[in-house]
């Protein structure tokens, strides 16, 4: 019962972190990105199974962490401030080719970061030329330019 326990702790433990860091983190890792995930793993990992190493330990930890997400899951559907409360809501951060500095400030999201979502995927190479830019829940940014209409 103490892995089920453990696994309940540090996934609400990481989802909070997770969620305070804000959806910077989920945007394209950098290499101290890669690094601190790894060690973030190493971490959770000591944290989950203590002194238990027994293949059992470890499946009632994974399932255990399974079911919670599904959980989550199921409520963030039927529960619309759970969902905003664990993954918050999308941020209009560029309208009409002018930058909404507070919230840039707010999220962490540079200008650079907006233009190379605009000319990945739109082509878009000025700011004047992006009707929206919109940091999405899952940490994307979705630009609309201006040809959309």
């Amino acid at each position: 019962m103490e892995t089920v326990f453990r696994a309940i702790g540090i996934y609400c433990v990481l989802l909070i972190v997770f969620r305070i860091a804000g959806r910077r983190a989920l945007l394209q890792m950098t290499s101290f990105d890669l690094i601190l995930l790894l060690i973030i793993s190493e971490a959770t990992q000591q944290a989950l199974l203590g002194d238990d190493f027994s293949v059992t330990g470890a499946a009632l930890t994974i399932i255990t962490l399974i079911v919670l997400d599904i959980m989550l899951g199921f409520i963030k559907k039927k529960t619309r401030w759970v969902d905003f409360l664990v993954d918050g809501s999308a941020v209009i951060l560029v309208e009409n080719g002018k930058p909404l500095e507070d919230k840039l400030r707010k999220t962490g999201i540079t200008l650079d970061d907006i233009m190379v979502s605009a000319r990945t995927n739109q082509g878009v190479h000025k700011l004047a030329d992006i009707k929206f830019a919109i940091l999405e829940k899952n940490g994307h940014i979705s630009v609309i330019s201006n040809e959309c209409q």
